[in-house]
């Protein structure tokens, strides 16, 4: 089972293998091995946490492999991207092979570290706290919630709606650094899955 996955995303292009130039040194500092796949980005598994700022990685955990590709689907054309000053050019996927709480916190760790380094928001890929919708537009009690959230934590965080695909709109948080920092210390993090 594949676990979360959250966007990075750009404002200023890039060539997908300058960003690898920058970020292969920086991985292969606190990961093992740091994998180039053909076509597909790189896969990678943390052996320092402490590099992206977590205490010391339980190996029965169930921390699995990382992967970092480009997301080919940025600018997406059924996106409003009006709530953000500027749409974004190019964006990345940071995920997770598999689920659970320590997957959860090593990916937010790292997309906190990555998002600086590449001067990105972070596409949380849904709403905070609510399950994402498949086929309607969720439900108002489910987007009041996910609204109380993130007015509570400090940061910028925008909704970004999208087609569902069952002909109704939907919404995805955005944050800034700033917000994902305070969102990890939250007792009731975790990430969109």
């Amino acid at each position: 089972m594949s676990g979360p996955a959250v966007g990075l995303w750009l404002f200023e292009p890039r060539e997908f293998g300058d960003i690898l130039t920058d970020v292969v040194p920086w991985l292969e500092s606190f990961c093992e091995p740091v994998e180039t796949k053909v076509g597909s980005g790189l896969e990678f598994w943390v052996r320092d946490g402490s590099a992206v700022s977590l205490s010391a990685l339980d190996p029965t955990s169930g921390v699995g492999v990382f992967f970092l590709s480009e997301d080919e689907e940025i600018p997406a054309e059924d996106e409003d991207y009006s709530p953000l000053s500027q749409s974004p050019v190019q964006g990345l996927v940071l995920g997770a092979g598999c689920s659970g709480p320590a997957n959860h916190q090593v990916l937010g760790h790292l997309a906190l570290a990555l998002a600086e380094r590449l001067d990105a928001l972070i596409d949380f890929d849904g709403l905070l706290s609510c399950p994402t919708p498949r086929d309607d537009t969720g439900n108002e009690e489910s987007l009041d919630r996910a609204r109380v959230l993130v007015a509570s934590l400090p940061g910028r965080v925008a909704e970004v709606s999208y087609d569902t695909g069952g002909g109704g709109r939907w919404f995805r948080h955005i944050g800034d650094v700033e917000f994902l920092a305070a969102w990890l210390q939250h007792p009731g993090f975790h990430l969109v899955k």
